[in-house]
């Protein structure tokens, strides 16, 4: 009697483990309001030999392109912001945006619309600009034809949306970064990333935002020089510009 017992309790379990394994609904991810969790998804990287730069927004921020859904094949997979994916949840992928932004995703073809979460990094596909998850997609009417153009708003952050009707005329909130960078030159040897450092570090201060960091490429050593300590990617911009600096590029250093 007694192993009867033992043998129906492990099944019950079992079927309590499965259920909860297949729920539907999305977690709480109780980290989705970390700065150090934010800072590191917003580094630069390459897929496919292109490099991305995510940046900030601002509630009211918009986007138009095309948007397409993922669903059951990266279902239960990491996400880019450390989360595991659930089709089941409304989220999307976008390349640039930063992690956790409320994003009202509108279908341009037929008019449907839902309010999104971005906590993942895609589609890496030329034109697209969103990657909705299968319910997402499933709510504005792409589940089936795949794809469809879109129109995107920034309407809040870290599930707190805006209601940008009544909020006209108010100062709405963004996700601001700082610590922007550029990068001026890289070379093999060290010299010529010495002589670019002295030449920049004549021109801002304190000098000491002037740094070279060495890294392994292609087997070698390639020593990039930076400019950091801009507080917005304006001001990054505004300096490459200004100096000017050619073949200037706009980083985030870790």
């Amino acid at each position: 009697m007694k192993k009867i017992y033992y043998f129906m309790t492990l099944i019950l379990l079992f079927v309590l483990f499965v259920a909860g394994c297949s729920s539907k609904k999305e977690p709480h991810y109780r980290g989705y309001t970390s700065d150090a969790r934010r800072a590191a998804t917003m580094r630069c990287y390459t897929v496919r030999g292109k490099t991305y730069q995510p940046t900030y927004v601002r509630v009211g921020d918009t986007m138009r392109g095309v948007s397409s859904w993922y669903g059951p094949n990266f279902h239960g997979k990491m996400t880019s912001s450390g989360e595991r994916y659930n089709m089941y949840g409304m989220t999307a992928a976008h390349k640039t945006w930063p992690m956790d932004t409320m994003v009202k995703v509108e279908n341009l073809e037929n008019g449907k619309s839902a309010i999104v979460r971005i906590n993942d990094r895609g589609p890496f596909v030329k034109s697209r600009i969103l990657d909705c998850s299968y319910a997402a997609g499933k709510k504005i009417g792409i589940d089936k034809k795949g794809t469809a153009r879109v129109k995107l708003t920034v309407v809040g952050f870290a599930g707190k949306v805006y209601d940008l009707a009544k909020e006209r005329g108010k100062s709405l909130p963004k996700v601001r970064l700082t610590n922007f960078a550029v990068q001026v030159g890289a070379f093999r040897h060290i010299e010529g990333a010495e002589i670019y450092k002295r030449k920049y570090a004549s021109l801002v201060c304190p000098p000491k935002n002037v740094i070279i960091r060495q890294f392994n490429e292609g087997g070698a050593p390639l020593y990039r020089v930076w400019v950091k300590g801009f507080d917005t990617e304006e001001e990054a911009r505004d300096f490459i510009d200004k100096v000017p600096v050619e073949g200037g590029f706009i980083i985030r250093p870790e």
